[in-house]
């Protein structure tokens, strides 16, 4: 029975937009946590990514402030505790949906936060955790992004990149000058330098971000407009708890299964930390699966080899 609906469901009292598609509702639940924080991926999920129904039923949801959950959503609910809690609400709600004792959860840069947030608090009903942009540690995180675009730059004798540069300065606890601004201008020049893909088309924020969600149907205007509006307004709120973020110490031992597919070219969430971190973790099973063609999005860098290895890691995992 082929299941394509998008609804609303209360989450921490704000009803939040999600979108379930299933050519087999007996197949694992598979749900995914989108980035940013603020930036939605259903367009990607329910498009590029479909041919995932062969194996998963897929869950993508549009977090609180973000696309069609950013209406009546208050600046002063916007935390990581808050997310964290009606990610947990949701995986009940798919439970209860589907008929699931466990379900499995994907996320990518800030998801990956989320999704390890989400894996040591409240593991009972997770059958286990893949990441990808993986995470770690949000303050070094950021100076060693930096410190990618100065010697990129540099080495390209781009004037007007290094002048940007100078102008938001080094990160200080993962926050830069200008706050919202000035975290946008040093994402511009990592991307132009290929910190977030090799992929020429991804080297522009529009044409990576933006143009696919335009182009894929899977928006309604107020979803879009929700998208365009909740973007920053989500992003400020949150991002002095993110910047705060160390997973090391806040996220030591899982309960669960946790796998982490990343590319060994991110520049983004640097790929040197997730090694560290994922030496330092305990689980009952732990896996980190290196992409050697991709940046901060394997998934969409190297997609058929990522699908390939989630279908047979989750695969193998059974009381689902």
């Amino acid at each position: 029975m082929m299941i394509d609906k998008k609804c609303k469901v209360t989450l921490g009292g704000l009803p939040q937009k999600i979108h379930i598609k299933s050519a087999d509702p007996s197949r694992p639940v598979l749900l995914f946590l989108h980035g940013g924080p603020g930036v939605c991926n259903r367009h990607a999920i329910m498009t590029v990514h479909a041919d995932l129904l062969d194996t998963f039923t897929l869950a993508a949801w549009d977090q609180r402030g973000s696309g069609g959950s950013y209406w009546g959503a208050r600046r002063e609910t916007l935390t990581v505790d808050r997310l964290v809690e009606d990610a947990g609400e949701l995986v009940l709600w798919l439970c209860g949906e589907f008929k699931k004792n466990k379900i499995f959860i994907i996320g990518g840069s800030w998801g990956s936060e989320l999704g390890t947030y989400l894996a040591f608090r409240h593991p009972e009903h997770l059958a286990a955790y893949v990441g990808f942009g993986q995470v770690v540690h949000g303050g070094r995180n950021e100076e060693i992004s930096y410190r990618f675009c100065l010697e990129a730059a540099q080495k390209a004798g781009d004037r007007k990149a290094l002048d940007l540069l100078a102008r938001v300065g080094p990160p200080r606890n993962g926050m830069y000058t200008g706050g919202f601004k000035g975290l946008m201008a040093q994402r511009r020049v990592m991307m132009k330098y290929g910190g977030y893909s090799q992929n020429a088309a991804k080297r522009n924020y529009f044409k990576a971000m933006v143009l696919p969600m335009i182009l894929s149907g899977e928006y309604s205007f107020s979803d879009f407009i929700g998208a365009a509006l909740g973007y920053r307004f989500v992003l400020t709120a949150m991002w002095g708890e993110v910047a705060a973020t160390d997973l090391v110490t806040a996220c030591p031992r899982f309960k669960i299964p946790y796998f982490i597919f990343d590319g060994v070219l991110d520049r983004n969430t640097p790929a040197e930390l997730v090694e560290e971190y994922f030496k330092a973790i305990e689980a009952p099973v732990k896996e980190l699966i290196w992409f050697e063609h991709s940046g901060h999005n394997p998934m969409s860098d190297e997609p058929e080899k990522f699908k390939s290895l989630l279908r047979e890691k989750l695969g193998a995992i059974g009381g689902v």
